[in-house]
């Protein structure tokens, strides 16, 4: 009986499928405050995540709790509200940019396809979860990773799609038209040009046609024989 109990039980906690994620998550910081109050101290924790969506969309949040998944859970909820869209032109940034904000100055600059992500820290998991793959960066104030992800929230979200980079992109889309076009172009062609022409079936008179032939040849063989030995007997009776 008890068997039967703990399969139902198991049966009934088979879960779900769990659905896929819209964002990344990324724990920047976990840190242990304290907070005194009349009675003594408060330990609580501190937890600053980033989420990104690796396709454009990018943000950060703080979130305090008693228990660290309580702390991250607020937090990934405050990034959502925090959420921004980042312009994104040949997998880099459309123009440079500077920013001072509190104790940190950053500086990013577009790159070349194939550099890569030249930035470390906070700065270079924001840029990545954004979805960013080519940039040079560089930090020239405090290390502090919470105000660092900060300054880079704020920069990010100042950049702004330039009338060069609109004309680049509107430029890539018709090259990658032009590119569809000729390849299907390309497989219409290639594939008439493989077709084999199919070999016409012989029609059911053809069939019986060998076999006529055959007996022609063989009563044609049989007059021949019978002439070369007229011709024989003619000449042996001359003789």
């Amino acid at each position: 009986m008890n068997s039967q109990k703990t399969d139902q039980k198991r049966h009934r906690r088979s879960r779900a499928p769990r659905e896929e994620k819209e964002f990344e998550e990324y724990m920047l910081q976990l840190d242990r405050v304290t907070r005194v109050v009349k009675g003594g101290r408060r330990m609580r924790f501190r937890a600053t995540v980033i989420i990104g969506d690796r396709a454009g969309r990018v943000g950060l949040g703080l979130g305090k709790g008693a228990d660290v998944q309580i702390a991250a859970r607020k937090a990934a909820a405050e990034a959502k509200k925090n959420l921004i869209e980042v312009p994104i032109v040949n997998d880099t940034i459309p123009h440079p940019m500077k920013l001072k904000f509190k104790a940190a100055r950053i500086l990013i600059l577009p790159a070349a396809p194939g550099t890569g992500l030249i930035a470390g820290s906070a700065v270079r998991k924001m840029l990545e979860l954004a979805g960013v793959k080519n940039i040079l960066s560089k930090n020239f104030g405090t290390s502090n990773r919470v105000v660092m992800g900060q300054a880079m929230l704020k920069l990010l979200s100042e950049l702004r799609m330039t009338e060069a980079a609109k004309k680049f992109v509107a430029n890539l889309k018709k090259q990658k038209e032009t590119e569809k076009k000729k390849r299907t172009a390309a497989q219409k062609n290639s594939g008439k040009g493989d077709r084999k022409p199919r070999a016409k079936r012989p029609a059911a008179k053809d069939k019986d046609q060998p076999k006529e032939q055959s007996e022609l040849k063989e009563a044609a063989e049989k007059v021949q024989e019978e002439k070369g030995r007229l011709e024989t007997e003619m000449e042996e009776k001359k003789n």
